[in-house]
Parts: structure tokens; C-alpha cells; sequence
């Protein structure tokens, strides 16, 4: 079963990409589509056998991938709890996305292509989620690092989508380079890869120094933070984060895989997979609990004053994950996952949603152009402010109980460690800026005022002045025409907003119902009363975590604490963009700078532009100019060339076409040969 898990959608993507030309659209999508439907449902009786049932966590080896001195890997598949967890996730996140995607991109001329790399995507996730080892688990990695790359970039004619793929592409090889390192030193100190051998060496090494560039340092803390490294960046955490509100210029339902279930969950994933490793890394795990808490506020801040719909969500995604790795750096790894789980539903939803209201505005993003809507796509709007609901964490619906605990798990570990409690206090505080821009989208786009999609050129400055935007101050990705065309199929008109089709729809009322029950149904498998027995091991806590005995002992307010902060965001953007409009236009003017420096994401691709690509294209232009034009073409083939063309251009003056100057050389010729037969002679 597992087999035909991982490997279905690779038998699709190998379909629709080789032969999707021949065979059609239509095929492709529904060779795919129901290929993927096929894996979601073998995952969920996976996950109801091994999570839920009594079934035993097993690694069938398929293959020896290849062997090399004491390096051996096999290619296995790795099932257990953990696994089925993912497997519930991608899956099904992925054959929704599948089936939204056949009426969203039904205009686009190259689905065969489209519905190929989205197949290839979730094999690639799936590889890295089933892995046995280190090795496959980083092949797994490339390859959704690759696929993202194509999706991305899937309308490679817009000059923006390009250099966004590249970006991704780029910025996260710099974590996969750490995570590789991370990879070798693991190798070094255990003499394996695989994960069983690697967890058994652990405790003999832990205390064991290495010396790297004339310095000891601890082993498991280097190798730690090396792999932590590779999850900054695909999970988009803090500094390595600039890559994820670009990804924006794919394909929305491309936005909903990356964001929701494959990509920048890999990270959170890894880490709890490779627990025993970092439960002896202490410092390791504080500094994942650091940059967790950081990216929650950053993350958090940005979204605030957002006007792309999908960017306030992919930047609630960036904030979501941060998150994640708190609870995972104080040692709650499975209120990690939990979150995990639950944020794939409503965030899914929230990026489909976000899709079918771009849909019904004929491809408008920009939220200053929209507004009225809710009365116009009604199906849409209840799932939206379901998933926003969700998001907030609105008593049990998923997010409550998932964002609660990794808020409680904080504050209780902030006992030993200060740096959970700055995380407990970044979460808090993340939590009311979560619930403000998240019902700020609410209200800019279903509430308020109507507009006409493609309205007049003058809209978004007029709106923008309304609303207390700075029209000349939005980020790069501005959408100067006011109508950016996220088909790429030209303008439609200014037809009026219109309901999403019944294929768009369905994904959304079934997310809809994760989003509301799934905190509910399963809180107390993942960190409750049923722990054990639903992890069975897939989760390393160690002898000295207690973290979860302690969630239950701390004060009885501070689980009140998000609630409060869910309402007191609600309330504010109530507020500010309903009962009293200007005033968000009186905030803006109040503090100037701080806009702009919110709306430019704190400089940080200005600034990564002054310290890396500036630099980076001044030395290779050095190079390219200085080294390999002057220096190796100049005194190598273009220099040897060009002193033959000099001599011959010298011979050629002598072919002048005279008969007295060609006997006049002879006549040299001669006396030369006399004069040295002469001389030759008197010796």
C-alpha cells in the first residue's frame, strides 16, 4: 500500500508530462487528479491502521540505492505515525489542489504541464516524508526545491515569475548547503545515515567535541544546527524567509501546495523527525525556539499592511511556522506537528478562497479594489471567514486548540529557559496581529463599498488614500495595471463578481470542515490523553522533556491569553476598517516610517541587495570582464588570434601585384644566399 502511496503520483506526473500533448487537457487533469484522490485514500487508511489502529511502524527496503566503502543506503519506506500524519496532509491537501485547479486553470493552454509538476511536487514530498535515512530524505528535499523552482516559474514568459523561481531556487540552497553539512558531520560521528543506527549512536557521542576552524565545539550542537539551517530555508523562517512572498507570482492553487502542506512544512517535519538528535542539542533547541518566536512577530508585523490578498496569507503562513518551530524548541514536537496538521487545513482553504475570490474579481488581487463581495460569491465568503476563524483561533475550531498549546507549552518551559519566554511573549502578541489582518482582509474585500474589477486607473490611489495606503510606497510587486493577470490570459472585461464553479467549491467546503473539526477530533491523539498510544514512539521526547506534564500545571489565565488577543484583533479591525474607516488613514499619516517599513518588509531585500547581489554581480562582472575577457581570452585564444591577423596583415603589404618588387626581393634573396655561402666558406 505504501508503495502505491509514494508512487502514484509519479506514474501521473510521467503521464501527463510525457504524454499530456498527445493524449490532452483534459486527460492530464483527470488522470492525475483521480490518481491523487486514489493516494489521499490509501493515506487515511494508513493513518486510521498505524495512528489510530494497532498497526506497527515498519521500513519495507525496496532497493539498495547504492553502496560506497561504509556508506550504504537503501531506499526505504519509512511508516509509522509520524509518516501517516504527513501522509494525511500532503495527500489530501494535494488531490483538493488537484481538483481546484481543473476549474482555475480550465483557460490556461498548457495544463498537461501544469498538472505534471503538481504531481511531481507531491512525489517529491512524499519521498522526503516516507524516507528511511539522511540521504533519501535529502533527495526528497531537492526535489520539491525543484519543483517549486517549475511551479513558480510556470508562467516563465512574466519576467516577475522568473526571477521569483530563481529566487526560491536560490535562497534556499543556501539552508539545503547547511543541511548537506549537517548531513556529512551526522555521517562522520555515527558512521551511518540511516535513522534507526543514527538514533542509537546519539547518546554515546553526546558531550563529544569537534575542532573546525580552530575551535572546539560541541558535535551534536554543530550537527544540529547545520540541519536546523536547512529548515530555515525551506521553511522560510527568519533571514532566510524573502523567497515565500515571491513564490506568490505562481499559479494560486501552486500558492496552496507550497504554503499549506509540502514545502515549507518540511522544516517543522524534519525537526521532529530527527528529535532524538536535538533533544541532546539543547542549544540547538533554543535557537530554534529564538527564530520561531522571531519569524511569529515579523512575519506578523509585515502582514498588517499588506495589500495582496495572497501575500497577507502567504505572510500568515511565514508567521504560522514560526510558530511551529517554538513548540518544537522547547521539546513539544508533537504540538508542533499538531499545529502542522491543523494549519494545512484552514490554510489551504484560505489560499483556495483567496484563488476563487481572484477568480470572481477576473484575476484582481489587490485588496484596495475589491470590497462588497460578500453578498456576490456567498459560498466563498463563509469559507473564508471559516478558514479566518480557524486561523485566529476562535474557540474550537482547529487553530484554537493547535496555536493555544504551542502558546501554553511556551510560557511552561519559560520557567527554565528565558528564551521561551520571549517566545511566549512573540506568540502572544503574533496572535492580535494574526486576528487583526486576518479580518482586515475580511473586511477589504467582502465588506464596504463595491468596486468593478478593472475599475478606473485612478482606483487604488483614491482607495489607497481611503484606507490610509500610500499608492507610491507599495512593494515591488505592485500591480501597476491594477488588474495583474494571475492566468496570464488578458483582460476579461469588466464583467460583475461571480461565484467560483462547483469543481472550485467542493475543495473548499471539505477543507472547510477540517478547519472547524479537526483541532476538536484529534487534540488529545497528538498531545493528550492518548499521546502514547497514538505516536507509539515516532516522536522522541526524552527522559528529561516534561514539557507536556508541565502544560498542565501552569496558571489557568494563561490559557485565556489567545482568546483575549483573537478578540482584541477582531475588534480593532472592527474598528479601523468598519465602523470607523479613517482612521487607518490617520494611523498611516501618524507614523510615516513605520509604514513604509512595514509595507517594505523591513528592508530586507534591499538590504540583502546591498550585502549579496550587488556584490555578487560586481565580481562576476569582474570576472567575466576582467579575468576571462582580458586576462584568458586576451592573452589566450582572442590574443594568439589576433597576432596572426597582425602578421598577416603584415604579408599582406608585401603582395603588392609589381613584378620589379618581387624581382627587386629576389635580387635580396640572392645576395643574402651569396653573402652567407661566402661567409660560410671563409671559415
Amino acid at each position: 500500500m505504501i508503495q502505491a502511496i509514494v508512487f502514484l503520483p509519479l506514474i501521473g506526473f510521467l503521464i501527463a508530462g510525457l504524454f499530456g500533448r498527445r493524449i490532452g487537457a483534459r486527460p492530464s487533469e483527470l488522470v492525475t487528479t483521480t490518481l491523487l484522490v486514489i493516494a489521499a485514500g490509501l493515506s487515511w487508511m494508513v493513518f486510521f491502521d498505524v495512528a489510530l489502529g494497532h498497526g506497527h511502524a515498519s521500513a519495507p527496503v525496496l532497493a539498495n540505492w547504492f553502496t560506497s566503502g561504509k556508506l550504504s543506503v537503501d531506499w526505504a519506506l519509512r511508516v509509522d505515525t509520524l509518516t501517516a500524519v504527513m501522509l494525511v496532509v500532503v495527500n489530501s491537501v494535494s488531490a483538493l489542489v488537484h481538483l481546484y485547479s481543473i476549474g482555475y486553470m480550465h483557460e490556461d493552454p498548457h495544463r498537461p504541464r501544469f498538472f505534471a509538476y503538481l504531481s511531481l511536487f507531491t512525489f517529491a514530498m512524499l519521498t522526503l516524508v516516507t524516507a528511511d535515512n539522511l540521504v533519501q530524505m535529502f533527495f526528497g528535499w531537492e526535489g520539491v526545491g525543484l519543483a517549486s523552482y517549475l511551479l513558480i516559474g510556470f508562467w516563465y514568459q512574466k519576467p516577475s515569475a522568473n526571477a521569483a523561481a530563481i529566487k526560491a531556487f536560490v535562497v534556499n540552497r543556501v539552508g539545503d548547503f547547511g543541511f548537506a553539512l549537517g548531513i556529512f558531520l551526522v555521517f562522520q560521528l555515527t558512521q551511518s545515515v540511516g535513522f534507526e543506527q543514527v538514533f542509537a549512536a546519539v547518546p554515546g557521542i553526546a558531550g563529544q567535541k569537534i575542532h573546525v576552524f580552530g575551535a572546539d565545539f560541541d558535535a551534536l550542537t554543530l550537527a544540529t544546527f547545520l540541519l536546523f539551517t536547512g529548515a530555515m530555508g525551506k521553511s522560510a523562517q527568519f533571514l532566510l524567509h524573502t523567497w515565500l512572498p515571491d513564490a506568490m507570482e505562481g499559479p494560486t492553487p501552486v500558492s496552496a501546495l507550497i504554503h499549506a502542506a509540502t514545502m515549507v512544512t518540511a522544516g517543522v517535519f524534519m525537526v521532529a523527525r530527527l528529535s532524538p538528535i536535538f533533544e541532546y542539542a539543547p542549544d540547538t533547541l533554543a535557537f530554534v525556539t529564538l527564530i520561531g518566536g522571531v519569524t511569529a512577530f515579523f512575519a506578523a508585523t509585515i502582514g498588517l499592511v499588506q495589500n495582496d490578498i495572497k501575500r497577507v496569507i502567504a505572510y500568515s503562513t511565514c508567521s504560522q511556522l514560526g510558530y511551529m518551530f517554538v513548540a518544537e524548541g522547547v521539546g513539544a514536537y508533537s504540538v508542533g506537528v499538531f499545529h502542522l496538521y491543523t494549519h494545512a487545513f484552514f490554510k489551504a482553504l484560505l489560499f483556495l478562497g483567496a484563488g476563487s475570490v481572484i477568480h470572481a474579481m477576473h484575476h484582481e488581487q489587490d485588496m484596495r479594489n475589491m470590497g462588497g463581495l460578500w453578498n456576490k460569491i456567498p459560498v466563498t465568503f463563509a469559507m473564508m471567514t471559516i478558514g479566518t476563524l480557524a486561523l485566529t483561533g476562535f474557540p474550537y475550531t482547529a487553530g484554537y486548540f493547535s496555536k493555544d498549546q504551542i502558546i501554553e507549552a511556551a510560557y511552561a518551559a519559560s520557567a527554565h529557559h528565558g528564551v521561551a519566554f520571549f517566545a511566549f511573549l512573540s506568540t502572544v502578541i503574533a496572535a492580535g496581529l494574526t486576528s487583526f489582518y486576518s479580518w482586515r482582509l475580511v473586511f477589504m474585500t467582502f465588506f464596504g463599498k463595491a468596486k468593478e474589477a478593472h475599475g478606473d486607473a485612478h482606483a487604488p490611489a483614491a482607495h489607497a488614500a481611503a484606507h490610509g495606503h500610500d499608492a507610491h510606497a507599495h512593494d515591488d510587486h505592485a500591480h501597476d495595471d491594477h488588474a495583474k493577470d494571475d492566468h496570464a490570459h488578458g483582460d476579461h472585461g469588466h464583467h460583475a463578481p461571480h461565484e467560483s464553479p462547483i469543481v472550485m467549491l467542493i475543495p473548499l467546503i471539505v477543507l472547510s470542515v477540517g478547519a472547524l473539526g479537526a483541532g476538536l477530533v484529534f487534540a488529545g491523539f497528538f498531545s493528550g490523553h492518548a499521546y502514547e498510544e497514538f505516536w507509539k514512539g515516532a516522536i522522541y521526547t526524552g527522559q528529561e522533556n516534561h514539557i507536556l506534564h508541565a502544560m498542565h500545571e501552569i496558571p489557568e489565565w494563561i490559557s485565556f491569553v489567545p482568546t483575549v488577543m483573537m478578540a482584541l484583533g477582531f475588534l480593532v479591525a472592527l474598528y479601523v476598517y468598519q465602523l470607523a474607516p479613517g482612521t487607518a488613514q490617520k494611523i498611516a499619516g501618524a507614523f510615516p516610517r513605520l509604514y513604509r517599513f512595514l509595507l517594505n518588509k523591513w528592508y530586507f531585500d534591499e538590504l540583502y541587495d546591498a550585502i549579496f547581489v550587488r556584490p555578487a554581480f560586481a565580481l562576476g562582472r569582474l570576472l567575466w570582464k576582467g579575468g576571462d575577457g582580458r586576462i584568458i581570452d586576451g592573452l589566450g585564444p582572442d590574443g594568439i588570434a589576433a597576432r596572426v591577423v597582425d602578421g598577416a596583415r603584415l604579408a599582406v603589404r608585401l603582395q603588392t601585384g609589381y613584378v620589379y618588387h618581387y624581382a627587386f626581393a629576389m635580387l635580396i634573396g640572392v645576395a643574402a644566399f651569396v653573402t652567407w655561402f661566402v661567409a660560410g666558406g671563409l671559415r
